[in-house]
């Protein structure tokens, strides 16, 4: 018979899984590399069979992680919930948290999240800076940060919530109109929906193969949520990110898999404001949360 697993060993499973690598889920459970490494490979004795692949970039999940994954979330998610009611005193979780994130994730994505968040703590009042620029978190211009590019501050706690596909899409009528793409010279007689002049996105889009400057997008602007507007509208092919997509039934993918590229979501805050509940309380309940949105769709770009 099985062993049963024992819960430190899931939780390192857990922190290997975000993490993507010993080395670092060792950094945020305070643990040595060596003692992930003997949770993860007792944890795959008692359960009999591998949990990841190990090769030079990290940790890669097998099939057999990816089914334990979620059973193993809604016990920590249990966990946290138990010391919640055991210790915690509503009467402390009160007063401003300042958050920042990119204005799509401020928009689309974060909205129903804080939404649930205050219900279970409505003493607390929330402030959102909806930027693409990065707030200083060490000169407290912001308590909590999700940023789409891993925080490279000292002092910071940070934590990978997930990864997000972003893909090529456009509206259904758009394509009824004027034919869908087959490939990404089939791109060129398109309207495209594109950036105007931010150098890491236009360097990542072409890293992925994509051609970019004034004559490849016909309509250029930086701000995405107005290019996510001219999306919906109809106006031609733009980038999105798959769950948003997902959302409305007219947007279609368009070259699937010829196109796109993976965007992590990351979440940070100063490592004094450890201390405070509040704080800590919402750096979990976006963890699950943006985990669960980075899952909700697969790979459909």
């Amino acid at each position: 018979m099985k062993e049963e697993p024992d819960w430190d060993h899931l939780q390192t499973f857990l922190a290997v899984l975000k993490e993507g690598g010993l080395s670092q889920a060792a950094r945020g459970l305070g643990l040595s590399q060596p003692s992930v490494g003997r949770h993860i490979d007792a944890l795959e004795s008692a359960l009999g069979e591998p949990l990841f692949t190990r090769s030079r970039n990290g940790m890669s999940p097998t099939a057999a992680a990816l089914r334990l994954a979620p059973h193993a979330e809604a016990m920590a998610s249990a966990a946290a919930a138990l010391r919640r009611a055991a210790s915690a005193d509503e009467a402390e979780i009160r007063g401003p948290v300042r958050l920042t994130a990119p204005e799509v994730m401020a928009q689309e994505v974060l909205p129903p999240m804080l939404t649930a968040f205050v219900e279970q703590h409505p003493g607390v009042e929330l402030e959102v800076v909806s930027s693409n620029d990065a707030l200083n978190l060490l000169t407290r211009e912001a308590d909590i940060a999700v940023r789409t590019v891993r925080p490279s501050q000292q002092a910071l706690l940070a934590r990978r919530a997930g990864t997000v596909r972003i893909g090529l899409f456009a509206r259904r009528d758009y394509l009824e109109r004027y034919g869908a793409p087959l490939t990404l010279e089939d791109l060129r007689t398109h309207r495209i929906i594109g950036y105007d002049s931010n150098p890491l996105i236009l360097r990542r889009l072409a890293e992925a193969g994509v051609e970019t400057g004034p004559d490849v997008f016909t309509f250029r602007c930086d701000l995405e949520a107005a290019q996510l507007a001219m999306l919906r509208s109809g106006y031609g092919i733009g980038g999105c990110q798959a769950p948003i997509a997902a959302r409305d039934p007219d947007l279609v993918p368009v070259v699937s898999g010829a196109v796109g590229f993976d965007l992590e979501i990351w979440l940070a805050m100063h490592e004094r404001l450890k201390t405070s509940l509040a704080l800590r309380l919402l750096m979990e309940h976006l963890a699950a949360e943006l985990g669960a949105y980075a899952r909700s769709v697969s790979d459909s770009a």
